[in-house]
């Protein structure tokens, strides 16, 4: 087996608890390799021994990985899929963030974890994504998101508007500070701050979410995951965001943008006690009596 671990910069009291999972797999002869800069990241902060394999690329993991350790919280997570791409390799989450919502255990529980793995207890929870079509490729081949697709106003304090069609057919022009499409396992994410529902991660379906929308009886809607939205934006700028979970880039005014169900998805590698209606009760306090 060889898990090949991403993260980025963390918390230094997350330090000696990193370290005992690069012991533990070691102890266990689990071969493993280390992004480049978060090893990079890592030495400067605890032991760590020289000649452990790193890499930088997804083309690195293609052919020699079984699962990946993302370490941090849901913007790590997100930023590991971009190496796993459509090669179906398993995703841990190991948080040392704040909320969490995506990953499987929390930094302390590093032996549950590795031990979960070595005695194959766990499950694989498929979760759909979105893709992104642009002229030129804007994204590039990483131009797919699992949380959410966002439009952004940018240089301007003023609304923009977003003209969708859906499916070749008008479906609205939202007049607000931008547009959120949102996969199932989004909607605990940006979507829900701005007030969007809560879609549990194995339906099949997208959300359209309005950011701040001038007209408050514009709602947010559930569409059929097999949709094709298009959306152009227009405003007094003439440049305008566009992001892609954690990644953005600008767009101008002329530009269609096409959004639909990935052709694949990512795999997330849960432990077999795991539960997405706890997660959500105990994210989000649930049930808890705030009074005291």
């Amino acid at each position: 087996m060889h898990i090949a671990i991403y993260g980025r910069a963390f918390n230094e009291i997350f330090s000696s608890k990193v370290e005992g999972l690069l012991l533990k797999l070691k102890a266990k002869n689990i071969s493993f390799s280390i992004y480049e800069p978060f090893f990079e990241f890592l030495k400067e902060r605890m032991k760590i021994e020289s000649g452990i394999p790193l890499f930088s690329t997804y083309e690195e993991l293609q052919n020699n990985t079984d699962i990946i350790f993302s370490i941090g919280g849901d913007g790590t997570f997100l930023e590991s899929t971009t190496f796993i791409r459509s090669s179906e390799i398993p995703v841990m989450g190991i948080n040392t963030g704040r909320m969490g919502f995506l990953s499987s255990f929390a930094i302390g529980e590093v032996d549950a974890a590795i031990d979960a793995i070595i005695n194959k207890n766990y499950s694989l929870d498929q979760r759909s994504m979105l893709r992104l079509d642009t002229p030129g490729k804007l994204f590039g081949n990483a131009n797919f998101a699992l949380n959410e697709i966002t439009i952004h106003k940018k240089d301007t304090s003023s609304m923009i508007i977003i003209h969708a069609e859906m499916d070749g057919k008008f479906l609205n022009s939202y007049w607000a500070d931008g547009l959120i499409i949102s996969t199932p396992t989004g909607s605990t994410a940006y979507s829900l701050s701005c007030g969007g529902p809560i879609v549990m991660p194995d339906c099949s379906n997208f959300l359209i979410c309005p950011i701040a929308p001038h007209n408050l009886n514009v709602r947010p809607v559930v569409v059929s995951g097999n949709s094709k939205i298009k959306l152009r934006v227009e405003g007094r700028s003439q440049t305008f965001l566009v992001s892609l979970d954690s990644r953005s880039e600008t767009i101008n005014s002329d530009i269609d943008l096409v959004v639909s169900k990935n052709n694949f998805n990512v795999t997330l590698l849960r432990p077999s006690s795991y539960e997405q209606m706890n997660t959500i009760r105990n994210k989000l306090n649930w049930g808890f009596d705030k009074r005291n």
